[in-house]
């Protein structure tokens, strides 16, 4: 069966068509593609996966068609995020005045 690996980071993307077997983990499956060889900052992490936008466990089976995401950990906390946009927009209010 083949699934697609995804891995996107903010300059570039990794998508990799992968052949495995029925039966095979979504986490055997990433295994399988390559991504860790490629990625060497993903291996002995616990990571975030998810099947067509849906977390799951990297325990579950991978069925024939997946599109495997790995997901990187957030570098700022949404809300932190929102606070400095708001503090951006209202200093140049302040400034155009």
């Amino acid at each position: 069966m083949i699934v697609i690996v995804v891995y996107a980071l903010a300059d570039r993307r990794r998508v990799l068509r992968t052949e495995v077997a029925p039966g095979t983990t979504v986490g055997q499956a990433i295994v399988a593609s390559g991504l860790l060889a490629l990625e060497p900052e993903l291996r002995n992490k616990t990571l975030d996966v998810g099947v067509w936008n849906r977390r799951i466990s990297a325990s579950e089976a991978a069925r024939d068609g997946d599109r495997i995401e790995v997901y990187r950990p957030l570098t700022v906390d949404p809300k932190e995020a929102r606070r400095i946009r708001a503090g951006m927009r209202k200093r140049r209010r302040a400034a155009t005045g």
